[in-house]
């Protein structure tokens, strides 16, 4: 079933939504959907945002995640950064289970998830 995320003004400056179990945004001017979870603490990243480095930012400890492949590429920060292994781990985790992608795409000034 494809669902209408909204109109790419929605989308600037790094806007990501919640369009049910996805988050949906643009990296690089392409549309993403990914899935809403983080792999740390299960933050709901549509309160995320997508960074300079077209990276979708997890909104509670900053983990990064590739919005191509769904693997994290930068694990948790704050305290979190500080724990021995904790990064490693989860990056070895989404190179094994990434966040699972859904398709978007583009129509008529807006955007689509199936």
């Amino acid at each position: 079933m494809t669902q209408e995320a909204g109109p790419l003004t929605d989308f600037a400056d790094g806007a990501v939504k919640g369009v049910d179990s996805y988050v949906v945004g643009l990296s690089a001017g392409q549309p993403f959907a990914l899935s809403r979870r983080c792999r740390h603490l299960r933050a709901d990243l549509a309160g995320g945002h997508v960074d300079a480095e077209g990276c979708l930012v997890c909104p509670w400890h900053e983990a990064r995640y590739d919005t191509t492949t769904g693997r994290m590429v930068g694990g948790p920060q704050g305290f979190y950064a500080k724990v021995p292994g904790l990064g490693w781990a989860f990056k070895t985790l989404t190179a094994a289970l990434p966040l699972k992608r859904g398709r978007a795409s583009v129509r008529d000034g807006s955007v689509f998830v199936d």
